[in-house]
């Protein structure tokens, strides 16, 4: 190193590299990376390090959506091969997801936590959560319907059965694994009877678990700050800044400058700049795809304001229910509001939105797009009912 440089020496980057980095890293426009069929499935979550589940189906849902984004010929039945193949597993990341088995012991931070009083979603019912346990060790796997309850009005999760209630605190704290899911609904068992022989049960160190959220988060995402490191992960933020900074003197990471903004990226990684990258493919991006879930980043790094509205009400819907937010190459070129007919199989796109000042090169490139989503949908036409020009 030159000696009028350090480790502590910022380095600008231009927002059309950051997206590049961004884009390589995410495994997005580079599917034959990942090779074909099951083995590209679970290269693909060590690759993104998580894969988040939804349960809105509107569409096929977000986590088949996501693999099938970076899978050349995905298939929805080859994630439930490699839940039942013991690769990948159930566990929280920001949100209940599927990750790879390789990192089992860094989910152990967070069950050890709920195990010892950290509240998740309910007070813990002692008296039924050993019920539940008990019931698991001598009938073997079960379901949350394999426990009876009398007939209550539900209104939504929070009306969970106790039984219920009690399978998930048992899950989150690491007593039961999701062994596989019939259907959607899953399937509880005991941990030691899930975990493949070869996985690693060492409680890693403070150190080790806070690194491992540096690397994997850089490593999935070209850059990133702390903050977007522990997203929706609470308390870690000055552990992880202070760590940061220790790895930077190190020469572990990097520093640069991204539209005023500045980030960490691994040492070197800076190098997949030299990959090439599509300019004109198409991406239907799932609302929950790793690469826009952080919406304050993909403002930043795309300039691209997006929110999944869903959960918004209706009246106040500007784009609608559930809009997928459309990559051309290395930018956001529209969005879409769209849900397949099952019983016709129709895609309807009820609103198709522009964002772009090449609005003809754009719609030539997204049809091969929409054709390959429609089959992925399982359907077997689509209708554009609205077309509207933002810019």
């Amino acid at each position: 190193m030159p000696p009028d440089q350090s480790p502590k020496t910022l380095q600008s980057m231009s927002l059309m590299e950051a997206r590049k980095l961004v884009l390589i890293s995410q495994g997005i426009h580079r599917e034959k990376e990942l090779g074909k069929g099951t083995l590209a499935g679970h290269n693909a979550i060590e690759k993104l390090g998580y894969v988040q589940i939804d349960t809105i189906s509107v569409i096929e849902r977000a986590h088949h959506h996501t693999l099938w984004n970076r899978v050349t010929s995905y298939d929805a039945s080859q994630l439930n091969e490699l839940v039942e193949a013991k690769q990948v597993f159930e566990y929280w990341s920001h949100a209940a997801a599927f990750l790879p088995m390789r990192d089992f012991r860094f989910s152990l931070p967070r069950k050890r936590a709920i195990a010892s009083g950290e509240r998740h979603w309910f007070n813990k019912d002692q008296k039924t959560t050993n019920y539940v346990l008990d019931r698991i060790k001598s009938d073997g796997p079960l379901q949350s319907k394999d426990f009876k309850q009398a007939t209550v009005r539900r209104t939504g999760w929070g009306d969970w059965k106790p039984a219920k209630r009690a399978l998930e605190q048992l899950f989150m704290e690491g007593e039961l694994m999701i062994a596989k899911r019939q259907g959607f609904q899953k399937v509880y068992d005991l941990t030691e009877r899930v975990l493949p022989d070869e996985a690693v049960t060492r409680m890693p160190s403070p150190r080790e678990y806070h690194q491992h959220l540096i690397e994997n988060y850089l490593r999935s995402n070209g850059v990133g700050t702390p903050a977007e490191m522990v997203y929706l992960k609470k308390g870690l933020k000055p552990a992880i800044e202070t760590l940061c900074k220790e790895l930077l003197e190190e020469g572990h990471l990097e520093r640069v400058t991204i539209n005023k903004q500045n980030y960490y990226l691994l040492a070197g990684q800076d190098q997949l700049l030299k990959t090439s990258l599509s300019r004109s493919k198409v991406k239907i991006l799932s609302p929950f795809d790793n690469l826009i879930i952080q919406r304050k980043r993909t403002k930043q790094l795309f300039n691209f304001d997006y929110l999944v509205e869903c959960y918004v009400p209706a009246e106040k819907r500007k784009y609608g229910y559930f809009c997928l937010p459309l990559l051309w190459g290395h930018q956001f070129a529209g969005r879409m509001d769209a849900k397949i007919d099952r019983k016709t199989g129709v895609l309807d796109i009820h609103k198709l939105y522009l964002e772009t000042d090449k609005p003809d090169l754009f719609m030539q490139a997204l049809l091969p797009s929409l054709e390959s989503f429609l089959q992925f949908n399982g359907g077997r036409d689509y209708r554009i009912h609205k077309q509207v020009k933002v810019r």
